[in-house]
């Protein structure tokens, strides 16, 4: 009903199980896919990595609680576009569809921490500590590691363009760029990787 209520959303199909997910997608061709974790026959972490796999198009939004964090990163690596609390409002919930779509970062700043607070414990610890870092990032120019640092608040690019007097074209540039320089997927793991750099502080 929410989203059948918005001018610019459509509810092309609905699925029970990952299973069923996955057999529904050709035909009904989302831009967006809502991806409950927990599923029977399949779950949200295996049906997003076999969507990935198979190239398909639609960009995955995962449905978490804090009881579950560990299946939403496999679901981040498995090449989900981001997560959102299940106990978002309606409007979290449209904004991070529409922030999905758009390629901007799906969480809010308050809900990035939360959850990376719980993720960053089950990360990989770098070998070399602080050193390790400094030399990960170090291909960054300042300017890029203040876009990262504001793409990790859960900032979007119109934010950091006003907040940082950037054109937006320059921001998407920049973000290009830091993705390709550090090797990332996407803006969800750059967050993870200023985290784990300790780049956030």
């Amino acid at each position: 009903m929410v989203l059948d209520a918005q001018d610019d959303m459509t509810v092309v199909g609905e699925a029970g199980d990952g299973t069923a997910a996955l057999a529904a997608i050709p035909q009904a061709r989302p831009d967006v896919v809502l991806m409950d974790i927990r599923m029977p026959r399949m779950d949200g972490v295996e049906a997003t990595r076999r969507l990935s796999a198979a190239g398909e198009l639609p960009k995955v939004l995962v449905l978490t609680t804090f009881d579950l964090d560990d299946y939403a990163f496999a679901a981040l690596k498995a090449g989900a576009s981001g997560f959102l609390l299940k106990d978002a409002g309606p409007a979290e919930l449209l904004t991070a569809i529409r922030a999905v779509h758009g390629g901007d970062a799906v969480v809010a700043p308050s809900t990035t921490r939360r959850m990376l607070d719980h993720v960053i414990p089950h990360l990989p610890s770098g070998a070399g500590g602080a050193d390790a870092a400094k030399e990960r990032l170090g291909p960054l120019t300042d300017r890029e590691r203040e876009v990262m640092m504001a793409v990790a608040r859960g900032l979007s690019n119109t934010e950091i363009a006003a907040e940082l007097f950037l054109a937006e074209a320059t921001v998407k540039t920049h973000i290009g760029r830091i993705l390709h320089k550090l090797g990332l997927r996407d803006r969800v793991h750059m967050v993870i990787t200023a985290y784990e750099t300790g780049l956030t502080g």
